[in-house]
Parts: structure tokens; C-alpha cells; sequence
């Protein structure tokens, strides 16, 4: 294994355990302890669970599949699917962000027979699934470890693979350079982007072909959304 890919999941793994933790349940949550910076993440996030919830439910289909949702963080997208009546397999590789899902989850489902949580990495994840889904992870491993990851996880999909990541363009690659002046307490983790054709291409090496696309686009926040289907 390349040992980048060991580093960069130890970094993650620690960052979301710590420091990490706070910063992001406060921007995936709905408390006013949030800056100008984070509360456009916060609407860019949101905006991309909500195209994927609206593809799922524009298949009419949510309560005969189940779903694989893959670095669920606290269960933005994993909570409503299993309210929709999906079968949802959520897992993290935070057991602070696990923990945080399970706990929102109780206070939001009266019933949770239909979601389960577990903290594991994605390289570890077994079983099978109608759809796996795995969003605003890729951006902490470089291609090479991300196209490991999604092999991996289309290796669990019996239908359909549904991916988001940071796009390679040259305008978010000066923007991410300037960025990088500007260090902060905050930026404990390194952001990668990719090139789409190349995400393409690794999904269809592992038999997907592209159904759906979409992009959500903000002040700080950039994702490109994928649905890949056999």
C-alpha cells in the first residue's frame, strides 16, 4: 500500500476524532456557532444531500432497496433514507461522528430497525448492496488511494454507486493555491481534487456507466455528484 494512503487515513481518522469533530457537527448541525465560511459549507453540503435524496426518490423505489452509506459522518443522508423506508448500512471512520449519528438518529426516527451504524474504514466495508453511496469523502485521498476506495465500494454495489468529490478545474485549483496562504487552525487535513474524466473512467473500469450528474456550487463549497449504475 502506498504509504500516503496510510498517512492520509491516520490524519482523517484523528482529525475527525478531535478537533474535527467539533468543527464539523457544528457545521452539519442547525447551531448559529458558525462562520460566515462554514454556514456556506453547511448550505453546500445540504444542497448535495438533497440531490442525491431526490434522485433516490425519483426511482420510487427507497423502501424495497438498501443502501450503503459510506463515511455517513452524522447522518445527514443516512437518517432521512431510513426514514423514507430504506434498508441503510452507515458507517464512519469516526466513532465521535458514529456516535453523534446514532444519537441524532434516535431523536429524529421512531423507529430505527432500518439503519444501522458501525465506525469502520471504507477498505473494510463487506456486504452487499442495491446502492452505495459515498459523499464529501473523497476529497481527503489523492486519486490514486480514491480510485482503490472506489473500486472497493463498487465491488459492494449490485445496481448503482453514487460518488461526490471536489472537481479539478483551473479556476478551484488557483482558488485552493490561494488558500493555502492562508493557513489556519482549522486546515488539519489536506483537500484533493480530481478530474472527473479520470473518477469516470475508474467507475466504468469497474463496469458503471454514468446515469446522472450534478453540481453543487457555492462561496467555499464545490462538489461534483455522480451516479453510476451497472
Amino acid at each position: 500500500m502506498n504509504p500516503n494512503a496510510v498517512d492520509d487515513k491516520a490524519i482523517v481518522k484523528d482529525y475527525f476524532n478531535a478537533t474535527g469533530f467539533d468543527r464539523w457537527r457544528r457545521i452539519y448541525g442547525d447551531t448559529d456557532d458558525v462562520n460566515k465560511v462554514q454556514k456556506d459549507i453547511r448550505i453546500g453540503h445540504q444542497q448535495t444531500i438533497d440531490t442525491v435524496i431526490e434522485w433516490l426518490e425519483a426511482d420510487g423505489n427507497l423502501a424495497e432497496i438498501s443502501v450503503c452509506d459510506a463515511g455517513c459522518g452524522v447522518g445527514s443522508l443516512s437518517i432521512p433514507l431510513a426514514k423514507a423506508g430504506a434498508q441503510v448500512s452507515a458507517s464512519d471512520i469516526s466513532e465521535k461522528m458514529v456516535e453523534e449519528a446514532k444519537e441524532k438518529a434516535q431523536s429524529i426516527l421512531e423507529d430505527t430497525s432500518k439503519l444501522s451504524f458501525a465506525v469502520q474504514d471504507l477498505e473494510t466495508l463487506t456486504g452487499n448492496y442495491h446502492t452505495v453511496i459515498c459523499l464529501d469523502v473523497l476529497i481527503h485521498y489523492p486519486t490514486e488511494d480514491a480510485a482503490k476506495m472506489i473500486s472497493h465500494l463498487a465491488s459492494l454495489s449490485e445496481s448503482r454507486l453514487i460518488l461526490s468529490f471536489a472537481p479539478k478545474t483551473c479556476f478551484l485549483t488557483i482558488l485552493k493555491k490561494i488558500g493555502e496562504f492562508f493557513p489556519g487552525p482549522s486546515k488539519t487535513t489536506r483537500a484533493y481534487q480530481h478530474k472527473e474524466k479520470e473518477i469516470v473512467k475508474i467507475l466504468e473500469d469497474n463496469g458503471f456507466t454514468i446515469k446522472r450528474k450534478g453540481m453543487t456550487s457555492t462561496s467555499f463549497y464545490f462538489s461534483r455528484i455522480l451516479e453510476a449504475v451497472k
